[in-house]
């Protein structure tokens, strides 16, 4: 059995893309995102992504006119209800059973997000990008370390708590896994949503082990909220941080080559596999530089 049970013959067809605005209301907290769809009869599966990411893989029904969608993964739950009229559909965004929003949405096969390789970049002054931050042992590890010297390096911003920071960190996990090189090095700054130093090193140990991480997974902050401009001072060199997770693409002369933000996982589907073209490619580009050294 399903997660929902219709109890009519559905009067849309809602597979396509379509144009989305969650919050439009709120100056201050709308966010645009894309609806990607495929209905066969009754049933639906897709996801929306937004300029962070996406919200994994979505499944439900359309009865009648209205639409159900919900996903859950061990630690988040979210569900989607709208009322579809032709190429509209109005609805409402729920996060566990503290979190509500509305958005809106237009049938739009041609619409595409902001190019999320240009949405976050360096600022003019800085030359380089270091930090200092300690793993959970209280080592402090710093990007200038000679054991970084003359290596690619993928600088992964994230948060134990973010599911999307999770789908990108399984994805990194098995490219290395599949692509051993002593000369890429990852390492990962976690922003904490725990009180305490001690629970956040708590659960960035609970998810390398449950990923199998072999790469330094260093605390940058912890606190009551993951805030994005309190995290951006951490890392002054940034215009900004938009989403978790971002990640900074650096050769081995210490430049940054690209920041990519937010993360696209499998839901995605194609976006999701051209990612990872991309991704290869690119490191590929890094390591054959490197290599004619």
């Amino acid at each position: 059995m399903g997660r929902f049970t219709s109890k009519k013959e559905a009067f849309v067809n809602i597979t396509g893309s379509w144009q989305t605005i969650f919050n439009q209301k709120k100056e201050t907290e709308k966010y645009i995102a894309k609806g990607i769809f495929k209905q066969t009869n009754n049933k639906v599966t897709g996801t929306f992504r937004t300029t962070t990411g996406d919200y994994r893989y979505l499944e439900g029904i359309v009865d009648g006119d209205s639409l159900k969608l919900s996903t859950f993964d061990g630690a988040h739950a979210f569900l989607f209800t709208a009322k579809v009229n032709d190429s509209i559909m109005n609805g409402f965004f729920y996060s566990g059973n503290h979190w509500k929003e509305p958005f809106t949405a237009t049938l739009n096969n041609s619409y595409e997000l902001p190019n999320e390789n240009n949405l976050t970049y360096i600022k003019k002054g800085y030359e380089s990008f270091d930090f200092s931050f300690p793993d959970t042992r209280g080592r402090i590890f710093s990007l200038s370390d000679p054991e970084f010297e003359n290596k690619i390096i993928i600088l992964q911003i994230m948060g134990t708590w973010c599911p999307n920071c999770l789908d990108e960190s399984k994805f990194l996990v098995n490219y290395l896994k599949d692509n051993p090189n002593k000369n890429i090095q990852i390492i990962s700054l976690a922003f904490e949503v725990a009180k305490t130093r001690k629970i956040a090193y708590q659960r960035i140990n609970r998810l390398k082990e449950r990923l199998k991480i072999n790469y330094p997974v260093l605390l940058a902050q912890f606190g009551n909220l993951a805030d994005k401009k309190l995290a951006q001072k951490k890392l002054p060199m940034l215009n900004h941080i938009l989403s978790y997770p971002t990640t900074i693409f650096i050769d081995n002369k210490g430049k940054v080559r690209k920041i990519h933000t937010g993360f696209n996982g499998p839901a995605t589907g194609k976006k999701y596999e051209d990612f990872k073209i991309d991704f290869e490619n690119f490191i590929n580009l890094l390591i054959s530089e490197n290599e004619e050294l």
